[in-house]
């Protein structure tokens, strides 16, 4: 139920029919610098570049995450065009009421916002990834023990997930969904609606060593999210940014019809392998409940101890045990 093609999604949307996309999940490079060719051989070197390395905190792993903050006024304001753009190609392949789910970033987020109501799209309520992660929490560099009480921006616990809307073209939300199927969010059940903030915790290790990609996000989250954004269930859900290939594997298990687009050939390689094995996990879990049993054990697995994690100046080392990985 799923295609994906190793394309560039600003030459693919020109071509793709218009009014075919029902929505979009994706978790976008932002054009700037980190997924450019010279920083992605840095990356992979292990060495350098705007990524976070060497990735360890006093002596416990943590994954490369590109620093946002290293970016200049031309690089953000190269960031807004790039996203208007993007949008613009977009949203004339969108039908009316799609939803567009795009993974960001706090200091980033209004750029990217700005720039999609510019190509035509409506804000709607951000949905929030909750899971505490390294980001922030910093003292003050080489100025730790003069400011041991002071840290230079809050300790990250959240990732935004904006969303956008197409305009619907009728009178009502109802009239659209009749028409194209789009214009709202799909419950989690009849009696319980999609909440805006999700509770997820970090990837679990044996999906990381399923697809080696590091901006790879937890089928427990992406399961979710890729549900609410056909109402009626019905559609085709796009990445063109596929990435890790974690969105078109949700997709899959929750029985939509998907496509993923991807510029590069080693990220391409890998969620080409990667989608389905990270699919097939959980074969029960389709995306409808917050609660659901995943059949497998992560270590730290309650909110409490994710806190612990990362608070802790040394964190302890993050395990998971499972028994569904083949």
């Amino acid at each position: 139920m799923y295609q994906i093609e190793q394309a560039d999604c600003f030459e693919w949307l020109p071509g793709c029919a218009p009014q075919s996309i029902h929505a979009v999940c994706t978790d976008p490079p932002y054009g700037v610098l980190e997924f450019t060719e010279k920083e992605l051989a840095k990356l992979r070197g292990g060495r350098g570049g705007v990524w976070r390395l060497p990735p360890k905190i006093g002596g416990s792993h943590r994954d490369p995450l590109p620093r946002f903050t290293v970016l200049t006024s031309e690089q953000k304001e190269h960031l807004r065009d790039y996203f208007r753009d993007w949008g613009r190609l977009l949203i004339r392949a969108l039908v009316p009421g799609a939803h567009v789910c795009v993974a960001g970033h706090p200091i980033l987020q209004h750029h990217v916002q700005g720039a999609m109501t510019e190509a035509g799209f409506e804000v709607r309520p951000a949905l929030m990834r909750l899971y505490y992660s390294f980001r922030g929490g910093d003292r003050p560099k080489n100025a730790e023990k003069e400011f041991p009480e002071v840290c230079v921006s809050a300790k990250g616990a959240y990732e935004p997930w904006m969303l956008f809307r197409k305009p619907i073209e009728t009178k009502t939300v109802a009239e659209n969904l009749r028409r194209w199927k789009a214009g709202g969010l799909r419950r989690l059940s009849a009696e319980k609606p999609l909440p805006d903030a999700i509770p997820s915790g970090r990837t679990p290790k044996f999906e990381e060593r399923i697809s080696d990609h590091p901006c790879l996000k937890p089928q427990r989250f992406m399961r979710i999210i890729v549900r609410a954004l056909l109402p009626l269930g019905e559609g085709t859900i796009l990445d063109p940014f596929m990435g890790s290939g974690s969105t078109i594997a949700a997709a899959e298990a929750v029985g939509y019809h998907s496509i993923g687009l991807e510029l590069d050939s080693e990220y391409f390689r890998i969620a080409e392998a990667a989608i389905p094995r990270l699919a097939s996990l959980y074969p029960r879990f389709k995306g409808q409940d917050l609660e659901a049993e995943l059949g497998a054990t992560v270590e730290p697995e309650c909110m409490e101890a994710q806190l612990a994690f990362a608070l802790a100046e040394q964190p302890p080392a993050y395990r998971t045990r499972d028994s569904t990985l083949e």
